[in-house]
This record gives C-alpha cells, structure tokens and sequence, in this order.
C-alpha cells in the first residue's frame, strides 16, 4: 500500500498505492525508543535524523521505517498521534492512490537556525519548526539585538 519514490519535496517521499479514508491509520513511526540525549550525541555530526519526539520529549524514536520517509508540508494530508508510546501516522483528509504523504513536523527543538521548509504549499511558513517555536525564536533574536545594541552605546 505504501511505496517510496523521488519526491519534489525532498529527494525520496512515501506515496499511497490505494486511496486512503479521512482518519485511517495508515502506518507506525517505528525505531528504538532512545533519550534525547543519546540522539544528540549519536547524530552531533550528521545532518540528517530520523528522530520523533515521544511523551515529555525526553525519549525519541530513531526511524527506522518506511513512516521515516514521509516529508513535511504546510498543508499536510496526515497527522501524527502517540496511543500508548506508539507514534501513528492518520489521515487527516481522503488520500488519493498515488498521492505522496505528508505531516506538519512542528519542530520544536534543533540547531538548525532555519529548517527550510521545501513543500511548496500555498501558506508555507518556509520553516519545519512550528509557528510556536518561530515565535519563540524571534523573540530571542530581537531580545539578543537589543543587548548588543545597549551594549555599544
């Protein structure tokens, strides 16, 4: 039902076979269940992850799936649910056979300063982090020019 092929979004995405219906779980975010500080040191030097952020964000899941090539959008056909420690990918609209999968990421954390967003959708925000944490990290930015401009005078 699900397949992996050449994206436009990014180099390879998860593509559905058959339609999907509106809510259907279509596949589990599956990988050892690791801390996040075990996941910051296994990848310090890798610019590639597939981490997903589990309960309190304390834990991760290192992908290992085919669910770790489902790209990122704005305008997402699917969400994520944890049940149980468990992370389910679930249709959040009917999806057509043939149509590439994709979630909204919501990061929150990373030292990336922009994670570029390539999905193309007519309201992309141009970033994978949440609008929560773009608005977070503005403030620190305009509070960090502030000091530095009183720190001149």
């Amino acid at each position: 039902m699900l397949i992996i092929r050449s994206s436009q979004i990014h180099a390879a995405g998860c593509y559905t076979t058959k339609p999907i219906k509106k809510r259907a779980r279509i596949v589990e975010y599956t990988g050892p269940l690791i801390t996040k500080q075990a996941a910051d040191k296994k990848y310090q030097d890798s610019p590639t992850t597939y981490l997903f952020g589990v309960g309190d964000g304390s834990k991760v899941i290192d992908g290992h799936g085919i669910a770790m090539f489902i790209n990122h959008s704005c305008d997402p056909n699917c969400e994520t649910g944890e049940v149980r420690g468990h992370v389910w990918i679930k249709a959040l609209r009917d999806i057509a056979a043939g149509e590439e999968l994709t979630y909204d990421y919501n990061l929150y954390d990373g030292d990336e300063d922009e994670a570029l967003c390539n999905c193309g959708a007519p309201g992309c925000r141009n970033s994978m982090y949440s609008p929560e944490e773009l608005q977070r990290r503005a403030r620190a930015a305009k509070r960090g020019a502030t000091k530095q401009r009183n720190a001149k005078r």
